[in-house]
């Protein structure tokens, strides 16, 4: 019997494409960002921040990108819950880390969550965009 468990994660190799294609579109549309591509656990595997933005950025995209592997849904999808829950509104402005604004999508690989992208410094929805087109670029997925 064993007491190990298996999990997946992302790849160094592929959280850096992700990062670059995501920056690529970022620079494409005229935004800057900074991105973070977190593993499943939350953990930052790659951190990047356009010339020009200020460090704030970066921790709210690693925000992002760690409530997302958490929590295994964009943080699109927690606001809209939020916003059904004063209790759950609440109760979440009281957890260090959780970020609800948009811009964090999960990396899903054949139905399984294997990090997180942060995306922060563009509107929120062109945030999430930014990640979005960098899963794409790599056949994933973020549900």
């Amino acid at each position: 019997m064993s007491h190990a468990v298996t999990f997946s994660t992302i790849s160094l190799a592929a959280a850096e494409k992700l990062a670059d294609e995501a920056l690529a579109h970022a620079r494409l549309k005229g935004w800057k960002v900074a991105v973070v591509i977190a593993d499943h656990a939350g953990v930052p595997v790659v951190v990047k921040r356009m010339d020009g933005v200020n460090a704030i950025t970066g921790e709210i995209a690693l925000d992002k990108a760690y409530t997302v592997a958490q929590l295994r849904r964009t943080t699109k999808a927690l606001s809209e819950r939020m916003t059904a829950s004063a209790d759950l509104t609440m109760g979440m402005a009281n957890r260090p880390r959780l970020m609800a604004w948009q811009g964090g999508v999960p990396i899903v690989e054949n139905g399984t969550v294997i990090g997180g992208i942060g995306v922060s410094g563009a509107a929120g929805h062109e945030d999430a965009e930014c990640g979005e087109v960098a899963l794409a670029s790599l056949g994933l997925t973020s549900a």
